[in-house]
């Protein structure tokens, strides 16, 4: 077979809780206590509504809603909980969370097969800005990419 290159996001590492509040607090002027308490009842009403079947919009970022994933049956008769291959969450981002990451430039980095940097590329406004094709964009940070992949 023929290897291809696909683009994987490389991600840094994931924000504790913790840290999130401390920010959060930070940013908003209330103490860290505050800030807590805010955080746990926030989270335990949109526990609460979305588990008894509401879409809950999430301040600033979107919705969120449970889902569920289910064989289908030709009968009525067929129809059983036990159909239920999977629950879910669904989120739907807000309009501006959105343009925000379509805005947001991202380096893209390519190996090889054996790990050596073939080409490096970084995207702007939504697009991608390849050097080789005379877009320019080239950089020597490291960023998010992609390598070969067998099918």
């Amino acid at each position: 077979g023929k290897y291809r290159y696909v683009m994987v996001p490389e991600l840094y590492t994931a924000l504790t809780q913790d840290k999130v509040i401390k920010e959060a607090a930070l940013r908003s002027g209330v103490s860290r206590g505050v800030m807590q308490a805010c955080w746990d009842a926030a989270g335990d009403v949109i526990k609460a509504w979305a588990t008894e079947g509401h879409s809950v919009a999430l301040p600033g970022l979107g919705t969120m809603r449970f889902g569920l994933r289910a064989k289908s049956v030709e009968s009525v008769n067929d129809v059983k909980a036990d159909l239920i291959t999977s629950r879910r969450i669904i989120f739907t981002p807000d309009t501006d969370l959105k343009e925000e990451l379509a805005k947001t430039a991202i380096q893209i980095t390519c190996f090889d097969r054996d790990g050596k940097e073939v080409k490096r590329v970084t995207s702007t406004s939504g697009e991608v800005e390849d050097p080789d094709n005379g877009g320019g964009g080239s950089s020597s940070e490291s960023g998010n990419g992609g390598g070969p992949v067998n099918p």
